[in-house]
């Protein structure tokens, strides 16, 4: 199993808790539910992004599997030690073929320093997603996953994530589908603490929290 890395608990999420405890009525219940856990970082740029790729599309668990086999293959995870893994081995752990594409176009992108991760602090958080998609394999959504769960960014509201939409539906309108129109009105109230209220929706329909 590999070593989860974690960072210390967000400086904002205290504060955070506060103002949604205060603005939303779901939130003044569900928090306190949830004490003495918070959002968690790996503290590693490209393992955070590889895990997400591999992860795409398959089970939680099967993910963890794969990624256990893949990481096998290399004392560390680093893009110069994944580049120069052969195609064949990095399909025998359970890559497809074109994650083994998602996976190499990634470890060039940091490489060749085509993503500016010293910049990152910087930079907002649109800007960080336009790079991030450039890479094949990561969408918005995988990208959003990297500002909350990487960089810790407290206000990214991830439309399209089936947790969000699913725990949104159940808390707010009583189990009945929802829009992203009808998700940014609930998110109103949330701002700028977006990031830390999908945290604790999805701790809503899993308790234990997951990290990237």
């Amino acid at each position: 199993m590999s070593t989860v890395l974690t960072v210390p608990e967000p400086e904002y999420w205290q504060d955070a808790c506060k103002h949604l405890m205060k603005r939303d009525r779901v939130m003044k219940k569900l928090i306190p539910r949830h004490p003495d856990v918070c959002l968690q970082s790996r503290g590693d740029a490209f393992v955070t992004l590889a895990r997400s790729i591999v992860g795409q599309q398959i089970s939680v668990k099967a993910a963890q599997s794969v990624w256990d086999r893949f990481e096998s293959l290399t004392r560390k995870m680093t893009p110069a030690q994944v580049l120069k893994l052969k195609v064949d081995d990095m399909r025998a752990s359970g890559l497809s073929a074109r994650k083994v594409e998602y996976l190499v176009d990634l470890a060039l992108h940091f490489a060749d320093k085509r993503v500016r991760v010293s910049d990152w602090p910087e930079m907002d958080d649109e800007a960080i997603i336009t790079e991030l998609v450039a890479i094949r394999g990561i969408g918005r959504w995988t990208a959003e996953m990297f500002l909350i769960f990487h960089l810790m960014r407290p206000n990214v509201l991830p439309l399209d994530d089936i947790g969000l939409q699913t725990g949104i539906s159940q808390a707010y309108f009583s189990g009945e589908p929802v829009s992203r129109s009808e998700i940014r009105e609930v998110a109103g109230s949330w701002a700028p603490f977006c990031s830390v209220a999908t945290w604790y929706i999805w701790r809503s329909l899993d308790p234990l929290p997951v990290s990237y």
